[in-house]
C-alpha cells in the first residue's frame, strides 16, 4: 500500500512540474508574444484562441507572461536553494562534526535566527539591500541557512559515531575526508527531500515578497508579481488571476509530491 501510494505520488508530482516547468523553460527561448509588448485594444481580453489564457490589464498576453514569469521564479527559487544549502550544509558539517564552542555558539546564533520565519527574516534583508530578483534570492538564501543547517548537523551527530567512521578515523583519514567522502553521501536522502521542500518554500516566499511589491520589479514578471497585478481584476478578468494562481499551486504541490515519495524510500 505504501509503495503504490509513494508511485501516485511521484507520477503525480512529476506530472504537476511536467505542466509548469516545460513552458518555463520553453519561456527563456521562446513566447508566442513579446511578455512586455501591450495592446490596449486586447485589454483584458478573455480567453480565444490568440490568447488561450487571455490578457491582463496592459492588453499582454497572460500565458507569454505566465512562461516567463515561472522562469524568473524559479531562478530565484534555484539561486536560494542553493545559496542556503550549500552554506546551511557547510555550518552543519563543521558544527555535527567538531562539536564543543563551535557548535554551541553557532547553533545558538542559528536557533535565533528560526525563531523569527523565514519570510518575516527575508522581508527585514530585502528592506536593507533594496528589491529586485537578485536582491530577493539572496535575502531568501541567507533566511534559508539556519534551517539546512540544523538539518545538516543533527545527519552529522547521528552518523559520525558510526562503526565505518570510527574505522576511517583509524585507518587515517583526515577530518575533510570523514566530512566531505564518507559522511555527507549518507545524508542524501535526508537532504535531498530538504531541498524539494525548500524549492516549495523559496516559490512560496517569492511570490509573497513579490505580491507586496517588494520583491521583483517591473519590466521583470514573476508569479508573485503578476498575482499582485491580477488581484485587482479578480471578477472583471478572472482568467488573469485563475491561470497564475494554478500555476503557483501546482509547482509547490508537484514538488511536495516529490519530496514525499522520496522521504518514503
Amino acid at each position: 500500500m505504501r509503495s503504490k501510494k509513494r508511485d501516485f505520488n511521484f507520477i503525480l508530482g512529476i506530472c504537476l512540474l511536467a505542466i509548469t516547468l516545460i513552458p518555463a523553460f520553453v519561456g527563456l527561448f521562446w513566447t508566442p508574444y513579446d511578455p512586455e509588448k501591450m495592446d490596449y485594444s486586447m485589454k483584458l481580453a478573455g480567453i480565444s484562441i490568440r490568447h488561450i489564457y487571455g490578457c491582463d490589464n496592459f492588453g499582454r498576453d497572460v500565458f507569454s507572461r505566465i512562461m516567463s514569469g515561472s522562469g524568473i521564479t524559479l531562478l530565484i527559487a534555484v539561486g536560494t536553494v542553493l545559496f542556503g544549502s550549500i552554506l546551511g550544509t557547510v555550518i552543519g558539517c563543521f558544527t555535527g562534526y567538531y562539536g564543543g564552542l563551535i557548535d554551541e555558539c553557532l547553533m545558538r546564533i542559528n536557533d535565533v535566527a528560526l525563531a523569527f520565519p523565514s519570510l518575516l527574516l527575508a522581508l527585514v534583508i530585502v528592506s536593507l539591500m533594496g528589491t529586485g530578483k537578485y536582491q530577493v534570492m539572496l535575502a531568501l538564501g541567507l533566511a534559508f541557512i539556519p534551517s539546512y543547517a540544523r538539518i545538516v548537523r543533527g545527519e552529522y551527530l547521528r552518523i559520525k559515531n558510526l562503526d565505518y567512521v570510527k574505522a576511517a578515523k583509524l585507518a587515517g583519514a583526515s577530518d575533510m575526508r570523514i566530512m566531505f567522502v564518507h559522511i555527507l553521501p549518507n545524508t542524501k536522502t535526508v537532504l535531498f527531500s530538504s531541498v524539494l521542500i525548500g524549492f516549495n518554500n523559496a516559490i512560496l516566499a517569492e511570490a509573497g515578497l513579490s505580491f507586496l511589491g517588494i520583491g521583483v520589479q517591473p519590466p521583470d514578471a514573476s508569479l508573485g508579481r503578476m498575482l499582485s497585478e491580477a488581484q485587482a481584476y479578480m471578477f472583471t478578468n478572472p482568467s488573469y488571476v485563475l491561470f497564475t494562481g494554478c500555476t503557483i499551486v501546482m509547482l509547490i504541490l508537484g514538488f511536495s509530491l516529490l519530496s514525499k515519495a522520496k522521504r518514503w524510500q
